[in-house]
């Protein structure tokens, strides 16, 4: 994946962008995290961060006109915080030695400043900074300008002494009572000069320089540039009937910039582009938060106490956006968010030798695109995971452990003993075929036959079937290559039946073909349900109040949202809709793999899901209903309350487990063959399906969190009675046996019994055991 498409999705994460406060105020002041260190009492923190952005505190302080507070979010809800005040609290209250700036080697170049205005000592100050000899013209007999003139009550002059004694401090020259214009010529002080900056209010225009109509210097608004090659200008130049504090200084630091790079000789202009106020792209919600008015000041003071100023912070909504992580498990698991765990991602594609650690964040991700729903620049996170599976199995990176067993589960979904596609019986044509998805038929197949039966009497051209897995694991595992393999099968059984509309009852099949199989015509099980009329159940039980749980894979499909709750209703059902429901539902755990990566977060996300309402939920895909069910939570499958088996007195019904999930599969088609197209059906069995075990509910507790089968262990004890490999425990005389079948080799503790091999425990791992073990 190249740098590029990395910093795509980078750049759409707005959480690192700054908020409004800061964006609007001209000097980039840390409004945020000023306001933090006073929320914790430490004015003396705040001031250090104030002096970061702010050459002359004690006066700013005093005097700022305080544009962020405009763009304060907190005025949405209460008011907006009142900066200004906190400013003032801290520079009147904080006893701080002025900093002590070190020259560094003075450079050859010479510049001159004229006025000495904020504007005028901000450049000398941060020109001055970076070595360069300064030249200060003032035209009166004293430093300041403007801020002479505010009012002593609110700006005491000994003040405006003791900030700006750090200009001599820098060796600037200070020239008082020298009129550029009248005691010097502008073009004596080019000559002598490699740079000027003019920050005065008077018009100096010796170089007959360009103005507007208004009879204002044209100036480049991003360089300060003005027409005359080394000259710059800015402050009440500029501004002079609409006068900021804050924005003067700006002027003369953004000027300051130029000078430095004209006298390097390069770009004036380059990388210049959030200087000064702009709009923030920082989103920060203020959706249910309390309003809370400004605290007031006591006692008819001019500013807060620290108390007060401590409380007023305290207002702060510390603007962040994180709307995903509101939202995802995920993110809130990894302790991150996107424009993080980009670069860890990105760092893990980089790396050539070394531990991936980044391995689990990316096959952890259930590729759900809640975060994208919510998202204000619509960052989906899952897409990029995606893409890094896919490039990672390309590459040979991707470890075989994270998705091993769906893989293996979804090749038995396709093999022989699973797969089925026929007409309907007594039709050679299908105008329908029915595609119930390897979730259902798994831990519903009751339920398959009873749709099956259903569209064939609704439906007339023939209804065939079609059973089995649509590759969804192959492909959120990145193995794209077996993945269109699938779906070419898919592809030519749907050709065999004659190319009929598609009846999808699994959400996830429905997201598939829709975006890899256009061509093919579908309609969602329940639309069909909702246009033909719900079956007439006899004695049928009702959940009064019901949530219905909306798969993540349907999150596009707004009608079939839409349709769900039309069936509910119609039962008689009253619905309740979950906090995020339909397009920002929440996945169950399962999506994108997400409980075989990561089985401790898909439980975080299965127990967070459920906390959501204490009604009982409806699911319509098969995995989340048994995903919440495991968990106790009383979920019901559509298809459990269209046919009346959805009992609101009875416990939470758990699904089956992952080796009756195989064996329901199988038993489905024999099933059906049997009864609806009346063939005969040969189970062949393999040498270890012979094998009779005997297996204590703590043990079979143990193969579901491990990922266990029960062939699995029927082939290990096989393969150790037939060859000799095992080994005794003395401590209490049972077998311990392994086999590697495929990628994983299984451990099994036993014992004969009589009836069968008792079995106490089991495990496995991705190792290769090279040394033969012998009883």
């Amino acid at each position: 994946m190249d740098h590029k498409r990395i910093f795509e999705f980078e750049e759409k994460c707005i959480q690192e962008q700054p908020p409004g406060c800061t964006t609007s105020c001209p000097a980039h002041m840390d409004v945020r995290g000023f306001i933090r260190e006073i929320k914790a009492g430490r004015l003396a923190e705040a001031l250090k961060i104030y002096r970061k952005s702010i050459p002359f505190p004690a006066i700013i302080g005093r005097i700022c006109d305080h544009p962020c507070q405009l763009a304060c979010k907190r005025q949405e809800v209460g008011g907006a915080v009142s900066i200004a005040a906190l400013e003032k609290a801290c520079v009147l209250q904080v006893q701080a030695d002025p900093p002590k700036i070190s020259t560094p080697k003075s450079k050859k170049e010479r510049v001159a400043v004229v006025g000495s205005g904020l504007s005028g000592l901000t450049a000398a100050y941060e020109l001055a900074k970076k070595g360069y000899q300064i030249t200060l013209f003032e035209s009166g007999n004293w430093l300041g300008g403007r801020i002479r003139t505010i009012p002593e009550v609110d700006l005491p002059p000994q003040i405006i002494d003791e900030e700006l004694a750090v200009i001599k401090q820098l060796e600037v020259i200070i020239k008082l009572n020298t009129s550029v214009g009248l005691d010097i010529s502008l073009k004596s002080i080019y000559k002598e000069f490699s740079a000027i900056y003019l920050g005065t209010g008077r018009m100096v225009n010796e170089f007959e320089l360009p103005l507007d109509l208004q009879g204002k210097l044209k100036v480049d608004p991003v360089t300060y540039e003005t027409g005359q090659k080394g000259v710059f200008a800015g402050g009440t130049l500029l501004r002079e009937y609409s006068y900021s504090p804050i924005t003067s200084l700006s002027d003369g630091r953004r000027a300051a910039i130029s000078i430095d790079r004209y006298l390097q000789g390069v770009s004036l202009s380059a990388v210049r582009e959030n200087e000064g106020s702009y709009p923030t792209r920082l989103f920060t919600s203020t959706q249910g938060v309390k309003p809370v008015p400004p605290v007031p000041m006591g006692n008819s003071r001019s500013f807060y106490s620290k108390h007060e100023a401590m409380q007023e912070a305290g207002r702060c909504l510390d603007c962040q956006c994180l709307e995903c992580v509101k939202v995802c498990q995920y993110m809130t698991h990894f302790k991150g968010y996107p424009k993080k765990f980009i670069r860890q991602i990105n760092h893990n594609l980089k790396m050539i030798k070394g531990r991936h650690e980044a391995n689990i964040l990316i096959n952890s991700c259930s590729l759900c695109g809640l975060c994208q729903k919510v998202c204000p620049e619509g960052l989906n996170l899952g897409e990029l995971c995606q893409e890094v599976r896919m490039e990672m199995v390309k590459k040979g990176k991707m470890p075989p452990s994270a998705h091993d067993f769906p893989i293996r589960d979804m090749k038995f979904s396709n093999g022989e003993q699973c797969v089925l596609t026929l007409h309907q019986p007594g039709c050679n044509a299908s105008s329908h075929a029915f595609y119930p998805g390897c979730q259902l038929t798994a831990s519903a197949p009751e339920h398959v036959q009873r749709a099956y039966t259903y569209l064939t009497q609704k439906l007339s051209g023939g209804v065939g079937l079609m059973m089995r897995c649509c590759g969804a694991p192959a492909e959120w595992s990145g193995q794209m290559d077996l993945f269109f393999s699938e779906l070419q099968q898919i592809k030519e059984q749907w050709g065999s039946l004659g190319k009929p509309r598609m009846i999808l009852a699994c959400s996830t099949c429905h997201q598939t073909f829709k975006k890899y199989l256009p061509e093919i015509e579908l309609v969602s099980l329940w639309e069909v349900y909702l246009e033909y009329g719900l079956p007439k159940v006899d004695d049928m039980q009702r959940p009064f109040i019901v949530a219905v749980h909306d798969a993540c894979t349907s999150r596009d499909e707004g009608h079939i949202h839409g349709v769900v709750r039309k069936i509910i209703g119609q039962i008689g059902c009253q619905l309740e809709e979950l906090p995020t429901s339909q397009d920002k539902t929440q996945c169950c755990g399962y999506g994108g793999m997400m409980q075989f990566a990561n089985k401790g977060l898909a439980d975080q996300v299965v127990k967070r899901r459920i906390s959501e309402s204490p009604v009982d939920y409806v699911a319509y895909c098969a995995i989340c209903r048994d995903n919440f069910a495991a968990h106790g939570k009383k979920t019901y499958h559509l298809l459990d309350v269209i046919y009346g088996q959805a009992d609101p007195h009875a416990p939470a019904k758990r699904g089956p487990g992952y080796s009756q999930r195989r064996e329901n599969r199988v038993r489905l088609k024999n099933k059906i063959l049997k009864e609806v197209w009346g063939e005969k059906t040969l189970e062949e069995k393999e040498a270890f399906e012979s094998i009779q075990l005997i297996i204590p509910e703590s043990v079979s507790q143990l193969m579901e969190d491990r990922l266990i089968l029960t062939e699995d262990i029927q082939k290990v004890i096989h393969f150790a009675e037939n060859t000799g490999t095992k080994m005794q425990i003395k401590e209490n005389g049972h077998y311990l046996a392994y086999h590697r079948p495929i990628s994983v080799t299984y451990w099994v503790e036993y014992l004969p019994q009589p009836e069968g091999y008792m079995i106490f425990n089991t495990y496995s791992h991705r190792m290769e055991i090279n040394e033969d073990v012998n009883s």
